[in-house]
């Protein structure tokens, strides 16, 4: 099979790799679309390695495709089924072998570029805003770099959640685009980081951009808010404003999912299985897709993913 390989100096290249065979528990995915994330790049740079058991020299860590077989165990998913999967790792390639209780069913009608999109981002939102923020209804939730993948996914959960969301994009040209995710009847606010501050205090904030001054943003919680950190493309380090977090009382939540157990990733597949692909469903939520790519366009794909300007998902289509 043909897989993206990330090469000793940090590059890519495409090559030829033995077809992976499923193992008891697994099934075998013939890849339809494969999401581009961060943490490719991450990889690639030696920052963010890939779980053991995993290709340690593979990007991509979503598909969507078709099982081709299965491994003993496995009666369901079943050959021919539509499935798609947050993985560990191998997702830029053909084909990948997938630990069976990590599948999730692609909709009826799902175009493979969006189903392809979907797990990264929305179970990285559900497991944010949801699990661990406790997001409920009427709360007020500002979203940091909502115009990217993860981002996107963010503020429809929290509007699906029944909060007030705030969508923080520094490109003014991706306001009304931001804007479309809202449901009929529903509307969010765009605005620029700089006009953060005129529509708070928040609940929740999601932090998905990081940096050097992005903790100042914990004067604008409300008391016992929460600040969640997803994302700190914009810098890993930042002064702790100690006394604004005290004077609000509170919370700080660090998380990422890659290196979690097994077991955990399975408990969160389901969670989103149950909670999140019935939305996906009834197109209550969706994967808006920037640009697709062929394997061979690889150069350019993780070009555009390093880039400014994104809105929503950019899809291999292998």
């Amino acid at each position: 099979m043909r897989t993206v390989v990330i090469e000793p100096d940090g590059g890519f290249t495409v090559a030829q790799r033995a077809e992976p065979v499923p193992g008891r528990g697994e099934a075998l995915v013939g890849i339809r679309a494969a999401g581009l994330n961060a943490a490719d790049l991450q990889q690639a740079r030696g920052d963010y390695p890939a779980p053991a058991g995993w290709p340690p020299d593979v990007p991509g860590l979503e598909i969507a495709g078709e099982i081709l077989a299965v491994g003993d165990g496995v009666s369901d998913p079943a050959p021919g089924d539509r499935v798609m999967a947050l993985i560990g790792g191998g997702g830029h390639a053909e084909r990948v072998v997938v630990p069976a209780d990590l599948l999730m069913p692609v909709p009826p009608g799902l175009a493979w570029a969006e189903a392809g999109g979907f797990p990264e981002i929305f179970s990285t939102a559900w497991d944010a805003l949801v699990l661990q923020a406790r997001v409920r209804a009427g709360d007020r939730v500002l979203v940091t770099g909502a115009a990217g993948g993860v981002g996107t996914a963010m503020v429809q959960v929290a509007l699906a959640s029944g909060a007030q969301v705030v969508a923080s994009v520094r490109r003014p040209e991706l306001h009304d685009r931001v804007r479309s995710l809202a449901p009929a009847g529903r509307t969010l606010d765009a605005v620029t980081p700089d006009q953060e501050n005129r529509h708070g205090p928040f609940d929740i904030i999601v932090e998905l951009v990081g940096g050097a001054d992005c903790l100042e943003r914990i004067a604008l919680l409300r008391t016992g808010g929460t600040y969640v950190i997803v994302g700190v493309q914009g810098g890993t380090s930042a002064p702790l404003p100690m006394f604004d977090l005290m004077l609000r009382r509170g919370t700080i939540i660090g998380t990422t999912i890659r290196g979690r157990s097994h077991a955990e990733k399975a408990v969160l597949a389901r969670s989103v299985r149950d909670s999140v692909v019935p939305l996906l469903s009834q197109r209550q939520v969706r994967v808006p897709v920037d640009s697709t790519y062929g394997l061979d366009d690889h150069v350019a794909a993780y070009k555009r993913l390093a880039g400014p300007g994104k809105f929503g998902k950019l899809v291999f289509l292998p």
